[in-house]
């Protein structure tokens, strides 16, 4: 079987051997085994579920909660002639059911879907009929409620697993701490720990934080240095936007990236940006996942992440390719109140919850018992203008609405248009009489997209008038028109939030908000704040070593290379001279404990020698420290 595997891994990727652990998590799942897999970002977690799935007779269930990422690598593999579908919030029951359909009796091997979708009616009914594999639960630190993005519709899965038994589960994610690791396995009802780890240690990637009040200087003095592709991270759209316009005025060629950009747009910059056509790209966190670019020498963060979780991930996707790279953290001391200032956001007071519940039914003129199951657009836009809230606050207020299961918030998506054509292509020729426009459109849509007569494809207006060299306002009539006479299924683009009511409406009185959702999630909310502030405040212990020992990964050596490890060495403190006083202060130590005025005066040194031994042996716990007093914490 491992033959076979490699032989798949050759036939459509084209790569001779598996990388770090693809092979061991690929052995385990293909025997049956629930397995989870830790793979840091660029690990290639994609290929531990897609090779398997295709040695297995019957279709692979992909369950994320990224949609932008699901398209993505539908599309991918389609190019690679495997077969593929996604069903996620959006789509019409006319889409979701043929994509079901294709699921049953079209030979599909692979089939992604939003984990908010797991419990509708219809998927349940169709899931019966099909022939599962696998199951795949990407980003699976979302069902733990102890994780940093813990969304309550990845506990439906376990109830599919009811109704698929036998079927195994890969679960995969880059970031979880040891709690989520073990608490990912209890949810997903694994009948035994089955853990494979890849080191989270990125030995040619140094981290450093610079303390800066002036960032762009510092942002341009750093590109400066460093030659290569870059990624700055920012936290809104608009400092994307102010933060590439800077970069080009001091002629470095940059472009800027956000969700707010129209599909097409975001395809094309990062087209661009991979082909190098410039150099740095300025997104916020909706860049990067499923970025295939091995050579990022450089990640600047000019704000920062509000957890380590988050910072590992996009620090990560520099140096690929295995070649130095730098992670940056750009840090000013007016950073630690904006990002306390993140938690009132996150978490409102429940009474202003409330209040946006009650507007939200006003908005929709929602009765009361109503609303189970219904979907809408949702404007977060007019919906605070109509009823006076801020936009951060009201979004923090729904995200907790659909935590405790009121409603399902979805993100802003940028949905493409799509069709399908609803006659066959043996009655196509009945529609000749339409005219050359309609039949030039025709031919065009049938050359450029595959496989839809049997599924919705997605398409571009534009690049169909390119081609046919009419206006993009033309190519929408015809669709319009070909619609109408029911040839083709047209659903055009739209850009929208949702809100889909996942209860009934109650009454004010009746709205309860549990404590695991509201101050469980924020004091480990703020938990993971202090701890980012922390890894950027600290000037005396290995940052590897700390992003590490965050995720319960134990490290016994220092990088030598993030800016607190060359800063150790600019001290005049050579490796062997600080190991001769660390063994000195624990002997002295042996005898009692002291404060750390009386080791410098018992071992007779410079005082700024021994105090820099002293902290980082406190940082990594080899010291205590009470009422002034050090021992030894192995006594």
């Amino acid at each position: 079987m491992a033959a076979n595997y490699r032989d798949i891994l050759k036939q459509y990727w084209g790569y001779s051997h598996f990388r770090d652990l693809q092979e061991e998590i690929i052995n385990s799942i293909g025997e049956g085994n629930d397995t989870l897999g830790l793979m840091p970002t660029g690990g290639g977690k994609s290929i531990t579920f897609q090779v398997p799935a295709l040695a297995k007779e019957g279709i692979c269930i992909v369950i994320t909660p990224l949609i932008a990422l699901m398209k993505d690598q539908v599309d991918n593999l389609k190019k690679r002639g495997i077969k593929a579908l996604a069903v996620y919030s959006g789509m019409t029951r006319k889409e979701i059911l043929i994509a079901l359909e294709n699921c049953i009796f079209g030979d599909y091997k692979f089939l992604y879907i939003s984990p908010e979708r797991l419990d509708t009616e219809i998927f349940q009914l169709k899931l019966r009929s099909m022939k599962v594999s696998m199951i795949t639960v990407d980003e699976s630190h979302c069902i733990s409620q102890w994780g940093y993005d813990f969304r309550p519709a990845y506990l439906k899965i376990a109830d599919i697993r009811s109704l698929l038994p036998g079927v195994p589960v890969l679960a995969l994610t880059a970031t979880a701490t040891p709690e989520v690791v073990k608490d990912i396995q209890e949810r997903l009802h694994f009948p035994k720990e089955n853990v494979f780890r890849m080191s989270f240690e990125r030995k040619n990637l140094a981290y450093i934080v610079r303390k800066t009040d002036n960032k762009q200087d510092e942002l341009l003095h750093i590109l400066s240095k460093v030659p290569g592709t870059a990624i700055v991270y920012a936290r809104s759209r608009k400092r994307t936007k102010d933060t590439a316009d800077f970069l080009r005025k001091a002629g470095i060629s940059s472009n800027f990236y956000h969700a707010g950009l129209n599909n097409e747009t975001k395809d094309l910059r990062q087209k661009q940006w991979q082909a190098g056509e410039f150099r740095v790209m300025v997104a916020t966190n909706a860049f990067g996942m499923g970025i295939d670019k091995a050579d990022v020498r450089l990640v600047v963060h000019v704000d920062l992440p509000d957890s380590p979780e988050a910072y590992f991930q996009e620090a990560g996707r520099a140096g690929r390719d295995g070649k130095k790279a730098y992670a940056v953290i750009l840090y000013s001391k007016s950073d630690k109140a904006t990002l306390n200032k993140r938690v009132s956001d996150t978490f409102p007071e429940k009474e202003y919850i409330k209040q946006i519940y009650e507007h939200l039914n006003y908005y929709y003129q929602m009765a009361m018992g109503d609303g189970l199951g219904r979907m809408y657009d949702f404007s977060l836009e007019q919906f605070c203008r109509n009823f006076k809230h801020f936009p951060v606050p009201a979004d923090g207020a729904l995200k907790i609405l659909t935590q405790a299961g009121y409603i399902e918030y979805t993100d802003e998506q940028d949905n493409a248009s799509r069709l399908i054509f609803t006659v066959g292509r043996n009655e196509l020729y009945k529609f000749r009489e339409m005219g050359p426009e309609v039949e030039a459109l025709l031919q065009a849509i049938l050359r450029s997209y595959t496989g839809i007569f049997t599924d919705y494809a997605y398409i571009s207006e534009e690049s169909l008038a390119i081609r046919l060299n009419i206006t993009r306002e033309r190519i929408y009539e015809i669709l319009i028109y070909l619609s109408k006479r029911r040839i083709i299924d047209y659903i055009p683009h739209k850009k929208t939030p949702y809100i889909i009511y996942t209860r009934e409406r109650v009454e004010l009185h009746h709205l309860h908000i549990p404590k695991e959702v509201y101050e469980e999630r924020k004091e480990r909310y703020v938990k993971r704040i202090n701890a980012m502030l922390e890894y950027v405040t600290t000037d005396n212990a290995c940052r590897s070593r700390m992003l590490l020992r965050y995720f319960g990964e134990k490290n016994e050596h220092n990088c030598k290379q993030c800016d607190v490890c060359l800063q150790k060495n600019k001290s005049g403190l050579k490796q062997a001279d600080f190991e001769e006083l660390a063994s000195r202060i624990f002997t002295v130590l042996e005898e009692k404990s002291m404060t750390p005025a009386e080791i410098v005066r018992k071992l007779n040194l410079e005082p700024d020698r021994i105090s820099i031994v002293i902290q980082y042996l406190l940082d990594e716990g080899k010291l205590n420290i009470k009422d002034g007093f050090i021992n030894n914490s192995a006594n």
